[in-house]
């Protein structure tokens, strides 16, 4: 098996959800900012297993426009053991985010699907930690220091960016953390378009601003974890800095929404012919099946066609939800900021970023 990737996590422990869907309430809406909100789902008591979640972790919404289904994730802002609750900021034209910030009401149901990812910190966690965040990316970082925290042993650094005051998700909630933990937690604001008192907390939260917060404000060398989460360019900035200081890699935990770049091009010593397709059998929930797939069509992509219990979420590279393992046959993973340099050894491949190439391939989500 050939596997080509352009970038792997330092992440826990991998948690994979069984990827059911259930139908929940919208327990409350609360508004976030002009253009975020947090959305809390009500968990009927038979469902409340499938839907205990580790603090960082996510869950997808899947709804179906004009007969088309349509998937996002979005990450939980809850501490673990309270009910799962998502922070949305709205994208302009967005299928998803407008729907949830503008239009959804306490009643309303969504299909849900239960947690999952691999970036997680567990309840009872001591030690020292660093967060940093910009934007949304506040959203699982905040799950993760009100967890954390609870642990009378935790002591948390965080460091938000943000453009201005008013684009501040969950600035209450943050500021009631600092008051209930105020000895443990030290809460840092960055802001890259509205002027601070000091210098150094206006502007973007680059390698450079980092590298000086970092060595000015953070027992850097006492720290066990760091939890990064936000724009791509901000998270290789923040994971370069920490090597910098000497924190290992496998300390070094993210978490991207996005990636604001198109996969590399592969380059094969021999061409693949027009036309050309793989016989591509996946298994999943114990059941096996295999159907031909074009080897310019992703596996994931090609199983849709046959297979609607495909899981997937993001289709970007980023969230994990489609990982499978090869177990026979050679294939193209074209980018990857999901799974662990072990896994990706392993022959465990992200089937939303996957070519087959050998003429059969056979992939195991229940892996």
């Amino acid at each position: 098996m050939t596997v080509t990737a352009t970038a792997a996590a330092g992440a826990p422990a991998r948690s994979r959800g069984t990827g059911a869907f259930h139908t929940l309430t919208v327990r409350s809406v609360e508004p976030l900012t002009d253009d975020a909100a947090a959305v809390t789902f009500a968990v009927p008591e038979e469902l409340a297993a499938e839907y205990d979640f580790a603090a960082g972790q996510s869950l997808t919404l899947r709804r179906v426009i004009d007969g088309v289904e349509h998937r996002r994730t979005y990450s939980i802002c809850a501490p673990a053991g309270a009910a799962p609750r998502i922070g949305v900021r709205e994208i302009p034209g967005g299928l998803f985010s407008r729907w949830l910030v503008r239009e959804i009401r306490p009643g309303d149901e969504i299909e849900v699907q239960t947690p999952s990812g691999s970036f997680r910190a567990e309840r009872h966690t001591g030690g020292r930690h660093l967060l940093v965040a910009a934007g949304s990316g506040i959203t699982p970082v905040l799950s993760i220091a009100t967890t954390v925290l609870a642990n009378p042993d935790t002591e948390v650094t965080l460091l938000y960016g943000n453009r201005t005051t008013g684009s501040v998700m969950f600035a209450e909630e943050l500021a009631d953390l600092k008051n209930r933990y105020e000895t443990r937690l030290q809460l840092v604001h960055v802001l890259s378009r509205e002027p601070r008192d000091v210098e150094l907390f206006s502007g973007r939260l680059d390698a450079d601003r980092l590298r000086t917060l970092i060595g000015a404000l953070v027992p850097i060398h006492d720290i066990d974890d760091v939890w990064l989460c936000g724009p791509f360019a901000m998270i290789n900035d923040a994971r370069a800095v920490v090597a910098e200081f000497g924190i290992p890699t496998q300390r070094t935990h993210f978490e991207l929404f996005y990636v604001d770049e198109p996969p590399p091009e592969l380059h094969r010593p021999r061409a693949v012919p027009d036309g050309a397709t793989s016989d591509v059998t996946v298994t999943i929930d114990g059941l096996t099946s295999t159907a031909p797939i074009s080897r310019h069509e992703t596996i994931l992509d090609g199983a849709r066609a046959t297979r609607s219990d495909v899981p997937f979420a993001c289709k970007g590279g980023v969230c994990g939800t489609c990982r499978a393992l090869v177990r026979d046959g050679e294939v193209d993973m074209l980018r990857n900021y999901a799974l662990e340099p072990a896994e990706v050894e392993a022959g465990f491949v992200l089937t939303c970023q996957t070519l087959p190439v050998s003429d059969r391939v056979t992939v195991d989500y229940d892996a």
